[in-house]
């Protein structure tokens, strides 16, 4: 640096007054563009049990749906009913379909869907919803539909970066739901410039912990044998969420998929999916000490399905 004399004083000084001047502004505009992060908040999820996936069939094929998937993974369903579950006017058939392996919240709209419904992946049980959605709007989320009440208690609808869409829910009545067999995967397609925003954001709402990640997984679970993707499990009261890192770059139907799940025996599900109408999209592969495939179910619904071992 070369200091120039001037009448406040020598040139050591004012070379200091010039860094001390440079910093305050170098960290002035750290603070504006980087907020702090958020106080912890209060844990809200309830269970694994009481996070659903929402699944939009037309209504021609809605039942086709349900007894399908009931015919592949055992379980009961909740009274069939005409319903109104959006803050504006709208009819929907509405179904909670409970399984072993996770639960469904399956809707045939008779009528227009009003906006954003339809793009939420999935619908998560809170003890109370003013603390669920001040506590996901300090943690980083977007509230698109502010809670309204529904014939059963109060919903909402976030957004996470990345565009992940999900819907809070609470009961009047507070639901009881038996523990699940296993826990299904939340299969979460990101790219890389959201990913840690996402995982950082809905770890601090969930109360969540990373059960794993893995920067070179097998590019085989994505479609693309030889290549290589970045996978992170999160463990949480609103179950296991797994995302998967890509550039987009992505073979049908990965990345149609919404949720993964677990059963003892792959081979037989398989069976008893085609059986029911179900069609094999992905044969069965290996990878991740799992065995696993995806499937399109009649009204539309694609999922993953695995079992244990295979590697």
């Amino acid at each position: 640096m070369i200091a120039v004399r001037t009448n406040a004083g020598s040139p050591l000084k004012t070379c200091a007054a010039a860094i001390a001047m440079v910093t305050m502004a170098l960290v002035g505009s750290t603070l504006f563009a980087s907020p702090a992060p958020a106080e912890a908040t209060q844990a809200v999820g309830v269970g694994p049990q009481y996070s659903s996936t929402h699944v939009y069939v037309s209504p021609e094929d809605f039942d086709r749906f349900v007894a399908s998937f009931i015919a592949t993974f055992g379980g009961s369903t909740s009274q069939r009913a005409m319903s109104t579950v959006t803050p504006m006017p709208s009819k929907t058939i509405f179904q909670a379909v409970s399984t072993p392996v996770g639960l469904l919240s399956v809707f045939g709209f008779t009528t227009p869907i009003p906006y954003p419904f339809g793009i939420e992946r999935t619908g998560h049980l809170v003890t109370d919803m003013d603390q669920a959605v001040a506590a996901a709007r300090a943690s980083g989320a977007d509230i698109v539909v502010a809670p309204f009440n529904d014939p059963i208690g109060r919903d909402a609808i976030i957004e996470w970066p990345g565009g992940v869409h999900m819907q809070l829910y609470w009961h009047t009545t507070a639901p009881s739901y038996g523990k699940l067999q296993s826990i299904p995967d939340n299969r979460v397609y990101l790219s890389t410039d959201k990913a840690d925003e996402f995982i950082r954001d809905f770890v601090a709402f969930a109360h969540g912990t990373i059960a794993g990640d893995a920067a070179q997984a097998p590019g085989m679970e994505i479609g693309r044998p030889g290549d290589a993707y970045r996978r992170i499990r999160v463990d949480s009261l609103f179950g296991r969420t797994t995302v998967l890192v890509t550039d987009g770059h992505l073979p049908y139907p990965y990345g149609r998929e919404l949720t993964g799940y677990e059963v003892a025996d792959l081979s037989g599900a398989l069976d008893k999916a085609k059986a029911a109408g179900a069609t094999v999209l992905v044969a069965p592969y290996n990878s991740d000490h799992r065995r696993a495939a995806i499937v399109q179910f009649p009204g539309g619904y694609i999922a993953e399905i695995h079992s244990p071992g295979g590697d």
